[in-house]
């Protein structure tokens, strides 16, 4: 039985890398599924949405490409982009530079993953072993609860799309603003874009980076942006406790005036208000007539270890 899972994941990675396979619809067509259960499938068995995952091997790929020489404009049009400006502009927001400079930063073309699959050239794929080991125990609480959060709010976008504009951007709960800082919380469009944003802008704050542009905030641009950060967010988590870190302080500069937060506290106010505001999208969604599951942590662990308990 193990053999027999590991040759599915394997043919369901082929079908996601397939350089014919585009879209969502002609990844499931390859691996002989449906775009739905394909997805839940990949998502469940590497831990990443299928346009996702290939995504990043693609730019992966194309950072290996520009360091042996290879066109900005040749590695857009080979990793799929219709634009070499839409390339670019998501190679920056990816690695951080743009891709004309890359030549000239020699390192690791790997990107952050929740899996460790990454692109290994020529042609192949390399999983890095330690840094694919999600939710290994259920004593390994952070973890769990970690990936159990990038997952659920991954569902629940996934969920949006199939809800009209009016009811998306319906006000459901008057007066909701948990954080009344951060904006209010009465429609799905404003809890799910916090759900997405906060990991956006508290990772700026961690990286030292620029704080980050609200952005689009209809659930297609959202799950793009979600499917983007949850890899480098459980992969800047997973470093911090590589480096046991948990007691450092940021001194947030996105803040006025600028203040000093406790790693830890950051961490775990953002995986707090999640659980709240991912409960709350499922009152709303219930409210628009879809159907999405409890949320619940157990029920989750027992999907992703096949009824282990």
């Amino acid at each position: 039985m193990p053999d027999q899972d590991r040759d599915r994941l394997r043919e369901l990675l082929d079908a996601v890398l397939d350089e014919h396979h585009r879209t969502l619809e002609d990844m499931a067509g390859g691996a002989f599924s449906s775009p739905f259960h394909f997805s839940r499938q990949l998502s469940r068995g590497a831990g990443e949405p299928p346009v996702t995952l290939r995504r990043r091997v693609l730019l992966e790929r194309a950072a290996w490409e520009l360091g042996q020489g290879r066109s900005v404009t040749e590695a857009a049009w080979a990793a799929g982009y219709e634009s070499v400006d839409g390339f670019a502009r998501a190679f920056a927001r990816a690695f951080g530079h743009p891709p004309s400079t890359t030549a000239d930063r020699p390192g690791s073309h790997w990107l952050p993953a929740p899996n460790g699959i990454h692109f290994h050239p020529p042609t192949s794929l390399w999983v890095d072993t330690q840094e694919a080991a999600p939710a290994r125990t259920g004593a390994d609480v952070t973890e769990l609860m970690l990936h159990h959060d990038v997952e659920d709010v991954g569902e629940l976008l996934e969920l949006a799309q199939g809800v009209s504009v009016e009811e998306y951007r319906r006000v459901c709960v008057p007066n909701s603003a948990p954080l009344v800082w951060d904006g209010p919380d009465e429609s799905l469009a404003q809890v799910l874009h916090h759900l997405v944003f906060t990991k956006e802008i508290w990772l700026a704050a961690i990286e030292g980076h620029d704080a980050p542009d609200a952005g689009d905030d209809d659930p297609a641009a959202l799950a793009a942006r979600h499917g983007e950060i949850a890899p480098r967010w459980l992969a800047m988590v997973r470093d911090i406790d590589r480096r046991a870190a948990w007691d450092d302080r940021i001194i947030d500069a996105l803040c006025e005036p600028p203040e000093s937060f406790v790693i830890a506290s950051v961490i775990a106010h953002v995986l707090t208000y999640s659980a709240h505001r991912r409960q709350l999208a499922r009152l709303m969604l219930r409210r628009a007539g879809a159907a999405p599951g409890a949320g619940d942590p157990i029920e989750w662990w027992q999907r992703r270890t096949g009824g282990l308990r």
